[in-house]
């Protein structure tokens, strides 16, 4: 046991400088896992003895991913990743938002941003979607924390709750936990970690719910969902530095719809899917 945690803190030190820039478009409703978004940059404040003024990462990235949340139907979406970051307060990026670090320490932070929800279009799907309406693109107000246990057992445990500005004017928030997985080296490294989902009525009725005026030109039946739990599932991060400055990075994640979400009559399946690649260029 000894030598394993070992060989997780070696892993860990490897990790601790990756600060992975997360697909492109990344706040898309998807079955993505928050913290994929982040993994390892609270391992790098933990192993690193000092953090780079700016780091600065772009690439492109593509992702395979559900048309709309329950869908059956996948599609392809493609966009620049960015991931910037200053004295490890400032940050902007195309995963995580533009926010600020207000409480950095070498286990635990917090802090704010505003991020964005792509929200959703009838047309993505005009059999099932027709009649539902449009979901304007919003911003988001996030607040989040991130706290690793310890350097001989990383477990990262990151917990955030959303406010859209627009949109269904709800709230939806996540925890999650990842871990360094073994197996990685100064060539590649990988987390991997269960997510929950929760969000309110207001959310919830926004993309899961059947009003009355649209259950009048759909084939849905009025369905009024409440708060409460929306989704659980795993998430996979992976980088492959193929030299200091060109990284691979593959995302993977498994969600399912749970209660009031699972039991809308827009979902057609609760169980969603999500992989994405991303080549980055580190300066």
């Amino acid at each position: 046991m000894g030598r394993m945690i070992k060989v997780w803190g070696a892993i860990a030190a490897v990790m601790g400088g990756i600060a992975a820039a997360g697909p492109a478009l990344a706040q898309t409703p998807s079955p993505l896992a928050e913290w994929q978004y982040s993994s390892g940059i609270q391992l790098q404040r933990l192993f690193e003895p000092t953090i780079p003024t700016w780091e600065v990462e772009l690439g492109l990235g593509t992702s395979l991913q559900p048309a709309a949340p329950g869908l059956e139907r996948y599609k392809i979406q493609a966009g620049p990743a960015i991931d910037i970051r200053y004295k490890d307060r400032f940050f902007l990026s195309s995963g995580e938002g533009i926010g600020a670090n207000l409480f950095s320490f070498r286990h635990i932070s917090v802090g704010a941003a505003i991020t964005y929800d792509l929200g959703r279009s009838p047309h993505i799907d005009g059999r099932d979607l027709n009649g539902l309406g449009t979901i304007h693109p919003t911003p988001e107000i996030k607040i989040f924390a991130t706290w690793v246990v310890s350097k001989s057992f990383p477990l990262t445990i990151r917990v955030d709750e959303r406010k859209q500005l627009g949109a269904s004017y709800g709230y939806i928030g996540d925890v999650g936990a990842y871990m360094p997985m073994p197996g990685s080296s100064e060539k590649f490294a990988w987390f991997f970690g269960p997510t929950l989902t929760w969000a309110n009525t207001r959310y919830m009725n926004t993309y899961f719910g059947v009003s009355h005026t649209q259950a009048a030109s759909t084939r849905y039946s009025y369905y009024k969902p409440h708060g409460g739990l929306d989704s659980t599932g795993a998430g996979l991060s992976a980088d492959y530095f193929i030299n200091p400055h060109v990284i691979i990075n593959v995302d993977a994640a498994y969600s399912r719809l749970l209660s009031s979400a699972s039991n809308s009559p827009i979902t057609q399946n609760s169980n969603q899917g999500f992989v994405s690649i991303t080549g980055l260029y580190k300066f």
